[in-house]
């Protein structure tokens, strides 16, 4: 019996990732995104920042460079227990507010983000839609034509596309960086070519201002962005992915510090799919709402990731035992026509992804190191699981200052 219910949970989670592989398929091409409309919406861009003094001063002059009209767009820095000199660097910036938080209690990016959009409706001016930044990013000049494009053809919640601002910089940058090429082009472009809903990415979002008031923000695990987009894809709202729009997030460079960021994700993870996948499952069952139903699935990856890493400890312990294995493959079981194909194309998918996203060659040699990376979710995952309970907000220190010429010019 024990082995044929781990036959049956090896078919199910077979069966999710072959549903990913065919949506894969779908991320092979784009459709190229088009500005029509003139610059009409005003934006509040809302940049958090936690001990930024390093980094901080790049993202504002990159802001004040945007290829916008600067009356339609402010920038307010949100200095949240700071015990640097964020705030000083900030207020040497004509027009650029500083807005110094404190409450030691409610630490973390999402108690910012709800304490300063309070502060924004209390505001003599108020803004068509709010975007939000991290301090350590860099943003493509032309991201806001996008956003104002987006907002004009009705579209209320909207991702920009996530680059990577170190990649060069190590090999735990470069694996970071690949990832999020795998993401943008075989997770995300797929969603938005078939009408699915996209997921945030927790910068580089724009919200319709009317949607921010109407909701509230409300999103204060370790994972805001995921929450907050479960929370629009319950009211039919579904945040949509633009891939011309580019912000560029700085990585970390070592293994430690990737460990810590991975962790804090995953805790978080667990957290939101713990609240919001059956009913989201259920809800699109009930509505027949495909979108909602592919939505409790992506949820469901953290689970679906650590179920995986347990039944593979046990097929591999299984195969060391002395004596034929106990337990089933279903890799073994399924037909050779079926399995190998896939087993392939899982592997190839990351190159893919890089041929795809026009990935600078040099990038390609960092695939030898990526294998162990990936095979390190696996015991961050385990670890989350069992301490998903902590809410404890955990800093990424940003200390690579780079101007987007220089990150841009790399790229060539």
């Amino acid at each position: 019996m024990l082995n044929t219910f781990l036959l049956v949970i090896q078919v199910l989670f077979f069966l999710i990732g072959t549903y990913q592989v065919v949506l894969s398929f779908f991320g092979w091409y784009r459709k190229k995104e088009r500005i029509t409309h003139k610059p009409t919406k005003s934006f509040a861009l809302l940049v958090a920042a936690h001990n930024e003094e390093a980094v901080v001063g790049a993202l504002i002059e990159n802001l004040l460079k945007m290829d916008y009209p600067r009356e339609l767009f402010d920038i307010f820095v949100i200095c949240d227990n700071c015990t640097d000199g964020t705030a000083d660097v900030v207020r040497k910036y004509p027009g650029v507010f500083a807005c110094e938080r404190f409450n030691p209690h409610q630490r973390g990016k999402g108690y910012a983000i709800e304490w300063m959009l309070k502060e924004m409706w209390n505001r003599p001016r108020q803004y068509d839609s709010i975007v939000m930044f991290d301090a350590d990013n860099l943003v493509a000049t032309n991201f806001l034509q996008y956003m104002n494009e987006d907002l004009c053809n009705g579209h209320r919640v909207i991702q920009g596309y996530l680059d990577t601002k170190n990649p060069h910089d190590s090999w735990v940058s470069a694996a970071n960086g690949i990832t999020y090429w795998f993401c943008n082009r075989l997770w995300q472009m797929p969603r938005y070519n078939l009408g699915l809903s996209n997921f945030l990415g927790g910068t580089g979002m724009c919200f319709d201002t009317a949607l921010l008031k109407e909701m509230g923000w409300g999103a204060t695990s370790l994972v805001e962005d995921l929450e907050f987009t479960i929370r629009c894809i319950q009211r039919n709202i579904y945040p949509k992915f633009n891939y011309e729009a580019r912000v560029f997030d700085e990585k970390p460079i070592s293994f430690k510090a990737s460990s810590r960021q991975r962790l804090r994700w995953m805790q978080g993870h667990f957290d939101v799919s713990r609240r919001y996948m059956l009913p989201l499952l259920w809800q699109g069952i009930k509505e027949r709402s495909w979108a909602k139903i592919d939505a409790a699935f992506y949820v469901f990856n953290a689970y679906n990731f650590l179920l995986g890493f347990l039944i593979t400890v046990t097929l591999w312990f299984d195969l060391l035992l002395p004596g034929n294995p106990y337990f089933d493959s279903i890799y073994s079981l399924a037909p050779a026509w079926l399995a190998i194909p896939i087993s392939i194309y899982i592997y190839m998918q990351t190159p893919l992804a890089m041929l795809l996203e026009k990935v600078d060659w040099r990038m390609y040699l960092k695939l030898v190191l990526f294998p162990i990376f990936f095979f390190t979710w696996w015991p961050i995952t385990f670890w989350a699981f069992f301490t998903q309970n902590n809410k404890t907000w955990s800093h990424t220190q940003h200390t690579r200052v780079l101007r987007l010429e220089e990150v841009q010019g790399k790229q060539m």
